[in-house]
């Protein structure tokens, strides 16, 4: 395992998270949800700027070492740090999270408890800001808790540590196990200790009961396991919507300018994780996406299908730069928002509907697809057949050019299939054939257009010779079989053109954009090409480097968005839920299976 920035822990509750480096600090929040200005924000800032304000710091004095883990099977992390005389502190995080009065409990609330070995000397420092301005909140004192005014909201710490000793952030003897509730500006009416301790245990049991439930494959499931742990933070419970990664501008490389807000649901990027949780038996996640999908859907009769939305289904994400904070080891720009948002991207239709189709064929789903749901979908299928052969800015939303991209015209190509396939399954025969003749329109026009015989390869254009990872995408979604010769030669000439300088990881692409030339592997592609290879029979070639991958893993089992190729170093968005998809998907392909070891 590679060192990384990067160290960080993730916890939340499907309604907030936060982001706690191996020093005990949380260094990334939004409250009250993911998408909202960052109260906690030092991951975005270096020097002095880190310390003075939008921090919450546990210091040990004379320290160490520390580690980090998560309790088995939970979203609860365990930091412990040590000093240099055999002393230490134990730092729980977590955020409440449990069944309560017939329905999820899941506040704004961030729960920290504090235990010493021995008699270690520690501070607090909890300065929650507005961090687009850099101006720390306003304080207000209590008898046992600090509230904190900003301009949109109130917060208040409940605690029995000394308000005072937090306030001055004065240095202090911990000589018994103290409690941290930061939240929602509400008083507490039950005694701390007695809450907190209830709260860590049914939080604890809630996600050890979720996991009991995963469909997991035999081999690497601490993996599986945290990666799906991952993705469920990542679906904002309240509209079913699944963010990207909880982090922006985090860059995709060393001083590039590629630093990208994704707080934010791509339909894209929120298919492949409902599909992976699906594999896993986790159908809840996957029912309230459909059903933020379904309203979304609605908004079909716009020119153009947003490819990207806010969680609570808003369209607006306006792009702005916010020069208070200096940026990820002070690379800048950090952007608020993305102009993605404005993008032409016809994979999305695709995307709808596959998306959509599980609620016709899952006897799982409580509400299944009805007549109605395939009428709108039909709509969105329309767009699909006038776009597929039509310019765009492609997967990766190229900035300052668009193309005929074949993975675009792919994804409507299954929009169709799977609009026929649904209309059997509703008995509609001749809307099954209306969709069926459609879906062969689109492929014939794709198979001439966008396969190269030279290269015997499809390309990331139509029409020309370059090469895009997404297509390594064509099997799963069905237009290729892994036998197909056209697919194996596109898996040999992407990994001949996507694996500069004998990287072992895959480039999503190699030619210039408006950045320049990549110069991070994106991990998800080489997820897709350990797939593709275990689908054309290089099956060790896979399992060695999916082992590899693993091991570019964080401490904690958590990976990003890009990878330095010689280094593995982690860039890029932080947890990127891609990522873990590719996790999942591929122990699920490769792993032996429990009847062959058992």
């Amino acid at each position: 395992m590679p060192d990384n920035n990067l160290d960080l822990a993730l916890i939340g509750n499907c309604t907030i998270s936060a982001l706690v480096n191996n020093m005990g600090e949380i260094v990334w929040c939004c409250m009250p949800r993911f998408d909202s200005d960052p109260i906690f924000a030092s991951l975005l800032k270096t020097g002095d700027k880190a310390s003075l304000t939008g921090t919450y710091g546990i210091d040990l004095a004379d320290y160490s070492y520390s580690e980090q883990q998560y309790y088995k099977n939970t979203a609860i992390v365990k930091t412990t740090l040590y000093d240099q005389h055999g002393n230490g502190v134990i730092i729980t995080d977590f955020a409440p999270r449990f069944w309560q009065y017939g329905r999820t409990y899941r506040p704004v609330t961030l729960m920290r408890i504090v235990t010493p070995i021995g008699s270690p000397k520690i501070r607090i420092r909890l300065r929650p800001a507005d961090n687009t301005q850099n101006t720390p909140y306003q304080r207000i004192e209590g008898s046992n808790h600090i509230s904190f005014i900003g301009e949109t909201q109130s917060l208040r710490l409940t605690t029995d540590v000394s308000v005072i000793s937090i306030h001055d952030e004065k240095w202090f003897i911990l000589d018994q196990e103290r409690h941290l509730i930061f939240g929602s500006d509400e008083s507490i009416e039950e005694p701390i200790t007695q809450l907190t301790q209830r709260f860590l245990n049914e939080t604890e049991t809630n996600w050890q009961d979720w996991v009991r439930n995963l469909a997991i494959p035999f081999e690497w499931q601490d993996a599986v396991i945290r990666s799906a742990i991952t993705l469920k933070l990542s679906a904002f419970e309240d509209t079913g919507a699944i963010v990207a990664a909880m982090t922006t501008s985090i860059p995709e490389a060393r001083n590039t300018q590629r630093n990208w807000d994704y707080r934010f649901c791509w339909l894209r990027d929120s298919y492949f994780t409902v599909h992976a949780l699906n594999r896993l038996g986790i159908t809840a996640t996957m029912e309230q996406y459909l059903q933020y999908l379904v309203n979304l859907a609605a908004s079909v009769d716009d020119e153009y299908m947003q490819p990207v939305f806010c969680i609570n289904g808003d369209k607006q994400m306006e792009e702005r730069i916010i020069d208070a904070l200096d940026g990820y080891q002070s690379m800048g720009p950090v952007r608020f928002g993305n102009q993605a948002a404005d993008q032409i991207q016809h994979d999305v239709y695709g995307a709808i509907v596959l998306s959509a189709t599980q609620m016709f064929f899952d006897a799982r789903i409580r509400r299944p697809g009805d007549q109605r749901l395939f009428q709108l979908l039909e709509a969105v299928g329309e767009k699909a057949i006038q776009y597929y052969n039509q310019p765009d800015a492609g997967i990766w939303e190229l900035r300052g050019s668009q193309h005929i991209h074949t993975f675009s015209s792919m994804m409507c190509w299954a929009a169709a299939d799977r609009l026929a396939k649904i209309a059997a399954v509703l008995q509609l025969p001749q809307r099954q054939l209306y969709w069926q003749q459609h879906a062969n329109t689109i492929r014939q026009d794709i198979d001439h257009n966008a396969f190269n015989a030279q290269l015997n390869s499809y390309t990331a254009t139509w029409g020309g010779d370059t090469m895009d990872a997404s297509l390594l995408l064509a099997c799963n979604l069905g237009y290729l079989n892994g036998n197909d010769p056209r697919f194996v030669g596109t898996v040999e000439a992407i990994e001949q053109q996507l694996r500069p300088s004998g990287s072992k990881y895959l480039f999503r692409y190699v030619i210039e954009d408006d950045f320049g030339a990549p110069e991070n592997a994106f991990t998800i592609c080489s997820f897709w090409y350990i797939e593709a290879l275990a689908t054309i029979g290089r099956k060790q070639e896979a399992r060695e480097l999916f082992e590899d991958l693993l091991e570019k893993r964080n401490h904690v089992g958590l990976l990003s968005e890009d990878l330095e190729p010689s280094s593995g170093e982690l860039w890029g968005n932080f947890p990127q839920t891609y990522s873990m998809v590719g996790i999942i998907n591929c122990a699920r392909i490769l792993s032996q299976r429990w009847e062959d070891e058992l």
